[in-house]
């Protein structure tokens, strides 16, 4: 009589497939085998985060408070995309301020994901800290088309609800972008004198501000009295000291928001979060010396073509554009002012792993 048995072997394969064997075994000496392939399919992998090298521990100076009127708050985007030059930006500020320990770092990421704080976590194990997840749908509806995609991505947006995200004892907040460095002691940025204003950042009144809104702005006759008793001038969202509690009692993210709403009825505007930026702080705000936004050195927004530096002295050097400094230094075509970024690339690339 013969027998048979059903023997199952999961097996995984590389595409994450998982391959079920079914073996029919005979108990004569002439053994049968039988083999049915059933797929499994899983929910895809997590995108694979790069790996950092950690960074050293920084200890503050002996002028340093230890009080939580001390504190420094940060606040960043935390992106797969832009990983690289986050851990970048943090590393140079540890590495400059005086007080390194008295910073804390509040991120705002898309969604919760155990690898990127363990990626932070591994690589300062003695960063202050928080994670803070951000809801797309907030702004989902709100975003219209831009000139660049990496705009029009719903993150790009969060720096609009800081006021709402942060905690309520978070008076005053950095909010810095991923792509830059910071080469002097962030805390003198800190430490500016607001002057009752709700936000500071430096100013850049020789630059053509018409060129941020379209023909349509420009020759409606209402809209162009927009900045009435107003002298804008453009700023960069990206480097900015926000007063959150007079944000918060300004109703700031609901002006900001009418703005953004106004331009899906009626395009006034090509780029993506800084015109309504624009539209409702231009011209009123306090201006910070601009050695702390040395912008543009990631070129135009279609091609990223290498820039120079301005002239005079600098504190942050700002990535803003097309180019980001780790994928030119990664394609082996840098621009000069990219190598001003690579000491504080912390990226455990396969030629480190040879190099130790």
């Amino acid at each position: 009589m013969a027998l048979w048995r059903t023997l199952s072997i999961p097996i995984a394969s590389p595409h994450g497939l998982i391959l079920s064997f079914l073996l029919l075994l005979h108990s004569a000496v002439t053994t049968t085998v039988a083999i049915r392939v059933r797929t499994i399919i899983h929910d895809p992998s997590p995108v694979k985060l790069p790996v950092f090298r950690e960074a050293p521990a920084f200890r503050n100076g002996d002028s340093c408070g230890s009080n939580k009127d001390d504190r420094i708050h940060i606040a960043m985007t935390l992106d797969e995309n832009y990983l690289r030059g986050t851990m970048a930006a943090v590393l140079s500020m540890l590495q400059h301020s005086t007080c390194p320990e008295n910073l804390s770092f509040h991120f705002l990421c898309a969604h919760s994901d155990v690898e990127l704080v363990s990626s932070i976590e591994s690589t300062f194990p003695y960063l202050n800290f928080k994670i803070y997840r951000f809801d797309s749908n907030r702004v989902r509806g709100k975003i219209s088309k831009s000139i660049r995609q990496a705009l029009d991505q719903p993150l790009n947006y969060a720096r609009i609800y800081l006021a709402d995200i942060l905690p309520a004892d978070v008076k005053r907040v950095l909010y810095l972008d991923s792509d830059l460095v910071v080469v002097d002691d962030i805390g003198k940025l800190w430490d500016v004198d607001m002057e009752d204003k709700v936000l500071a950042a430096p100013e850049y009144c020789h630059a053509n501000f018409t060129v941020y809104f379209n023909d349509a702005f420009w020759s409606d006759p209402v809209l162009s009295n927009t900045f009435q008793g107003r002298n804008p001038c453009y700023f960069n969202t990206g480097v900015m000291v926000v007063d959150v509690d007079k944000w918060r009692k300004g109703g700031y993210t609901k002006k900001v928001e009418q703005w953004m709403a106004f331009h899906k009825k009626k395009r006034i505007y090509h780029l993506g979060s800084l015109p309504p930026f624009l539209l409702v702080l231009a011209g009123n705000i306090k201006p910070v010396d601009h050695r702390w936004n040395q912008h543009g050195l990631g070129g135009d927004n279609f091609e990223g073509k290498c820039r120079n530096l301005h002239p005079g002295p600098i504190s942050l050097l700002h990535w803003s554009g097309k180019g980001k400094p780790w994928l030119r230094l990664d394609s082996r075509k840098p621009c000069v002012v990219d190598h001003l970024w690579a000491p504080y690339d912390l990226y455990r690339s396969s030629r480190h792993f040879l190099e130790e």
